[in-house]
């Protein structure tokens, strides 16, 4: 490994330990590095999609993201959790209603097991989009708006406008993590917004996490606990949380 590889790795470990860090404390790291070099260093890690640059340095994947990170990286990881809340939350879908599937490697999981029956289907995630497209009798609506490319979704206003105008009767919502203070979270703020307007215009609020999302706090507040009518996981969620849970009555299957 050369100097360089080698400093590359050690400011990605940086970043991902504290989640930013600015250019000021990357020049204090390394003193005998010159800016340009280390400008050029931020640029092609965040070609590499390996962080974020962002005004005055760099953030970590995993914050700007708003979920766990590339949604690539997130496809293969606890692939039978995530196989095993699809499964739950599929056997909550009739025929006939109108469903919002929201962006994520759980609610893509939940798209490709999805049956070909009569369904209105409104979608941010061009992964679920793209699992959808083998079924027939489903009406597919993919929402427009900004694409994020490492969530592969899109949000931003004329997303959130075009769902101010539909009513859903089963929301199904993927969240960064959750913890007692800020309830469900994500770390990108007009994904949040977009997760907000689309569960105030549900008739059923859907969860669905898996037991790592607990005790996980992201910058930007989706909904509290109380929000939400229903939590389907993995069954290997905290007991604390599921004390919660309790204490708000909120079923957990």
């Amino acid at each position: 490994m050369d100097a360089m590889e080698q400093r590359r790795n050690t400011i990605v470990d940086l970043v991902n330990q504290s989640g930013n860090i600015s250019f000021a404390q990357l020049k204090k790291k390394f003193p005998q590095i010159s800016e340009m070099t280390l400008r050029t260093d931020l640029k092609a890690l965040d070609e590499a999609k390996r962080i974020v640059r962002v005004h005055g340095g760099a953030k970590s994947v995993d914050v700007v993201v708003g979920t766990d990170d590339m949604l690539s990286r997130r496809l293969v990881r606890n692939i039978e959790a995530k196989q095993l809340i699809a499964k739950k939350a599929l056997e909550l879908i009739r025929k006939d209603t109108a469903v919002f599937l929201d962006s994520g490697s759980t609610t893509t999981a939940l798209a490709a097991c999805m049956r070909d029956q009569s369904n209105l289907i409104y979608t941010s995630s061009l992964t679920c989009a793209a699992e959808l497209s083998r079924l027939k009798n489903p009406a597919v609506h993919v929402l427009g708006g900004t694409m994020n490319r490492y969530s592969m979704s899109v949000c931003g206003i004329h997303t959130i406008q075009e769902v101010r105008r539909i009513n859903f009767d089963q929301v199904f919502m993927g969240v960064t993590g959750y913890c007692e203070q800020t309830g469900f979270t994500c770390g990108v703020d007009e994904e949040a917004a977009l997760k907000r307007t689309v569960m105030n215009r549900a008739g059923q609020k859907i969860i669905l996490m898996d037991s790592s999302k607990t005790g996980v706090k992201s910058t930007y507040t989706i909904c509290g606990l109380e929000d939400v009518d229903l939590i389907i996981s993995d069954g290997s969620l905290s007991e604390e949380f599921l004390e919660e849970c309790r204490n708000y009555k909120i079923p957990v299957i």
